[in-house]
């Protein structure tokens, strides 16, 4: 074997651990969620929010630079959580756990000042109110990891309104604050508030063994259940309020989707014993999400005629 053999081989090593790492980073900051968020923000500010037409919405540089700040920060508060959950995590989700171990924990903290530091900057660009609110929100998100996420019911109601935040930032930005909007918002806490109770259930191992007082941990499954279902109640009756109060063109058809897939998953909650269960039930509600998300234009489609 001569010696430019060698070094191909080293060189294809390290390219290969570099992958490695880089699919450790994307599985730490779950770029899937952020580019589903992002795109979120983007079809809102398109079809709901901004009166400008769509091509300018599209072309406005200070709202991609609001959407890539929330994009960083909220890729830092994954880091971060991540960085505090590590333990946890060996306990609830051992696979996913060394695949995030191949970056190192310091090196994940070096990387969060960095991502932090660059949002601040880029929110500088639009105004100084914005930089104010994204460093408050930065706050709130180390908090939340550090020691509110422990807490009972807090931990719930804190991850939710910080999921809800960055569109809070583009509802500022464009100044629309129709009630129409506020019971979208409403909606949506509501169907992540049954996520965050889902997932507690789902890392009820975990939870218990580091003394995480979670509904789950505190008051058992069966009252937790009670608690999913009636806040499912509470989401069918906003779903209720937004078809019949405002004008929302064919994403009625949505909501009418998520009342079947919101009753079936009550179905299902009250059948669910294993982990395996409660995942299944997790990824049925990232598809309302999603789902959701994708239908956002069918409030206003009329705009992309009118844009381009």
């Amino acid at each position: 074997m001569n010696f430019s053999s060698v070094v191909n081989k080293s060189k294809k090593k390290k390219f290969s651990w570099f992958l490695f790492r880089l699919l450790s980073l994307f599985s730490v900051v779950r770029g899937y969620n952020i580019l589903v968020i992002s795109l979120a923000q983007y079809l809102a500010s398109i079809f709901i929010l901004s009166t400008s037409l769509a091509k300018s919405t599209i072309l406005d540089l200070k709202l991609f630079c609001l959407i890539l700040a929330s994009a960083i920060c909220i890729a830092s508060g994954y880091i971060i959580n991540n960085f505090y959950d590590s333990e946890k995590d060996l306990i609830n989700r051992p696979k996913k756990s060394k695949i995030d171990r191949l970056v190192s924990q310091q090196k994940k903290l070096i990387i969060y000042f960095i991502l932090n530091f660059t949002a601040v900057i880029i929110t500088s660009y639009v105004s100084f109110k914005a930089v104010l609110f994204f460093s408050f929100y930065i706050f709130c998100i180390w908090l939340y990891s550090h020691k509110i996420k422990r807490l009972l019911i807090w931990g719930n109601i804190t991850a939710t309104t910080l999921a809800l935040l960055p569109f809070f930032a583009v509802f500022i930005y464009f100044k629309n604050f129709e009630a129409s909007i506020f019971s979208h918002a409403l909606f949506l806490a509501l169907i992540i508030l049954i996520r965050e109770l889902i997932k507690d259930l789902e890392n009820l191992q975990g939870d218990f063994s580091l003394g995480y007082k979670t509904l789950p941990v505190v008051y058992g499954e069966k009252i937790t259940k009670y608690c999913i279902f009636s806040i499912v109640i509470l989401c069918l009756g906003a779903a209720y309020i937004l078809v019949s109060n405002f004008h929302l063109a064919k994403m009625d058809y949505y909501f009418g989707f998520c009342t079947i897939m919101l009753v079936t998953l009550c179905f299902l909650l009250g059948l669910a014993k294993t982990k395996k269960h409660y995942l299944q039930l997790h990824f049925f509600l990232k598809l309302i999400i999603v789902t959701g998300v994708c239908c956002i234009p069918l409030i206003n489609s009329s705009v992309l005629k009118i844009g381009f």
